[in-house]
């Protein structure tokens, strides 16, 4: 007869029993819990296939239903079988091969099904956030034509003020002070032809402002429309339509707005000043008077170089500004938007990964009671463990056993075997503690 158990290995085994009561009470619901959980994800899973299928007929719909009742069944008898067979390991390899097994899985489960729940989840949100980012680049490339165009629009300053110091100069020409000989003469023609140049090309500029203006507000109304489409309710789809016809006439603005810069005209304007100037005969009475005429258009046209290079430097200094990208709008698709601004929507994906692998927690629970139960019962014998219910089911299994055969004409064999009476239970003074009982059968 084996010792009785201590009080602490006494302890160890009512704590262990006391777990393996909880774990058979969870046991009931587990099974119905991952069904929900798996059906959740399906469900999901059917919301983001279907937002990836153009076609809405009945075969994208059966296709999407079976792919999602496929992810439903796969979550389920994958979480299942780790739920049973880890916590019952006992070997470190064993364990760590089916650790391997359960990461493998994962990857699988958040490959399949994860990333379009999360589409379902947050793909219009995520589609939302494609318009917006799509209106505030379009906006960069409105505000950055229109500066660089309004910077062109201010050479017409310049070009203002070129053209008046060439206008005085024809003025004094006319009254004498310039070349010493009152009238119009060869020096006042040189002179006014270049200031009815500079007037032309002013009046050139002048002209596109208005457009610039009528330009950029339109562009300033379009960008209202397409934001009003971005956070106003509805389907995203439709919303997506509307937004790219918006979006095409932007661009045909941008465009415009670039077109409508007047520095590459000033560029070549101030190029011609100098390198296109007629001279005219000169109309001097006298050799002194055509020696004096000559030296003045002399002087003018290094004027005019001058004025000229000024000139086209103020141009080349807005034709040196950066000018905006090309953007062009691409529609997108709620799982391509949700991978595109993954950032943005984490609460989203923690949830829509959350529903596929929380059963992971479920076997970690398991494997932290089947060890907690191990450790509970140490090394005691299947024997030293029994409980009275159990020893009276035992004791009546071994006297069935011993009854006599019902069949008096059984043919003769070996004689029966002789099992030795079980003792009657002891006193209760003499009982161990009332929920183990030890011994030997």
């Amino acid at each position: 007869m084996t010792p009785p158990p201590t009080n602490a290995e006494a302890r160890g085994l009512q704590s262990a029993r006391e777990i393996e009561g909880h774990l058979k009470a969870l046991e009931t619901f587990t099974p119905m819990a991952l069904g929900v959980l798996s059906v959740a994800s399906g469900i999901y899973t059917y919301l983001g296939v279907s937002s990836l299928l153009n076609n809405s007929g009945a075969l994208s719909f059966f296709a999407a239903v079976a792919y999602s009742l496929a992810v439903s069944v796969a979550i389920f008898v994958f979480w299942s079988y780790l739920i049973r067979l880890l916590p019952a390991m006992r070997s470190a390899s064993a364990r760590l091969g089916l650790f391997l097994s359960m990461a493998l899985g994962s990857l699988a489960i958040i490959a399949m099904s994860s990333w379009l729940n999360a589409a379902a989840l947050a793909g219009s949100a995520a589609v939302e956030q494609h318009l917006a980012k799509t209106v505030q680049e379009y906006q960069v490339g409105l505000e950055q034509a229109n500066r660089v165009t309004v910077a062109a629009q201010g050479l017409g300053l310049d070009v203002a003020r070129t053209r008046q110091s060439f206008q005085d100069l024809s003025a004094q020409e006319a009254t004498g002070n310039l070349s010493g000989t009152a009238g119009r003469g060869a020096v006042f023609r040189v002179l006014t032809q270049k200031a009815d140049e500079l007037a032309g090309l002013e009046a050139q500029i002048a002209a596109q402002g208005p457009l610039v203006e009528a330009a950029f507000s339109e562009g300033n109304l379009i960008l209202s429309r397409m934001r009003a489409l971005t956070a106003s309710v509805g389907d995203v789809e439709q919303r997506s339509v509307e937004f790219a016809e918006e979006s095409v006439r932007l661009a045909g603005l941008i465009a415009q707005l670039r077109q409508l810069s007047v520095a590459p005209l000033v560029a070549r304007a101030a190029q011609d000043l100098s390198a296109s100037v007629v001279v005219p005969e000169l109309d001097g009475s006298t050799d002194s008077i055509r020696s004096d005429q000559r030296s003045t258009i002399d002087a003018v046209l290094t004027l005019l170089a001058q004025r000229a290079t000024t000139l086209k430097a103020a141009a080349d200094e807005v034709l040196a500004m950066p000018t905006p990208d090309d953007t062009t709008y691409a529609p997108i698709s709620t799982a391509d938007a949700v991978l595109r601004y993954a950032g943005d929507f984490v609460p989203s994906w923690a949830g829509a990964i959350a529903i596929d692998l929380l059963p992971a927690v479920l076997v970690l629970i398991m494997m932290v009671a089947q060890g907690a139960i191990r450790a509970e019962r140490g090394t005691s014998a299947p024997e030293e463990t029994m409980t009275l219910a159990e020893l009276r089911a035992a004791v009546t299994a071994l006297r069935a056993l011993e009854a006599p055969a019902a069949d008096p004409v059984a043919e003769p064999g070996p004689p029966p075997m002789r099992v030795a009476a079980v003792d009657p239970a002891p006193e209760a003074a003499d009982v161990p503690p009332p929920h183990l009982i030890s011994g030997r059968r």
